[in-house]
């Protein structure tokens, strides 16, 4: 049986995106996505996404609040018990293995070299 997990998603970035490097050398991003839905007076739909490595990097370099971006990965379920009253949780995560970065050259500040920064 094949089985897919795909998440494709274009929207705008409600904060700029928080980055933490590991012992190992790795580094991981965290970013908020508003995706707006067809109907014009239905909310966004927020997302959170986790960039790893390289592109962790960039999304901490190039993307700030209000930036227009699209990724590419998977949706993972993230679960952990309670501190305080240990009832399970659980929050969906987007695992994006591929970042563009939308909207023109003006729309966001210029870097020293920005040539192929429109996918990761």
């Amino acid at each position: 049986m094949l089985t897919l997990n795909t998440v494709n998603l274009v929207g705008r970035v409600g904060a700029d995106p928080e980055i933490r490097f590991f012992e190992s050398g790795s580094a991981k991003a965290t970013l908020s996505l508003a995706v707006r839905r067809r109907a014009k007076d239905a909310p966004p739909d927020w997302f959170n996404i986790e960039l790893w490595g390289k592109t962790a990097e960039i999304a901490a370099n190039y993307i700030r609040k209000g930036d227009q971006i699209g990724v590419t990965g998977y949706l993972k379920i993230e679960i952990w018990n309670d501190r305080t009253t240990g009832t399970l949780r659980s929050k969906p995560i987007v695992n994006a293995n591929q970042l563009h970065l939308l909207g023109s050259k003006q729309d966001r500040p210029q870097a020293e070299d920005d040539t192929n920064l429109d996918t990761f």
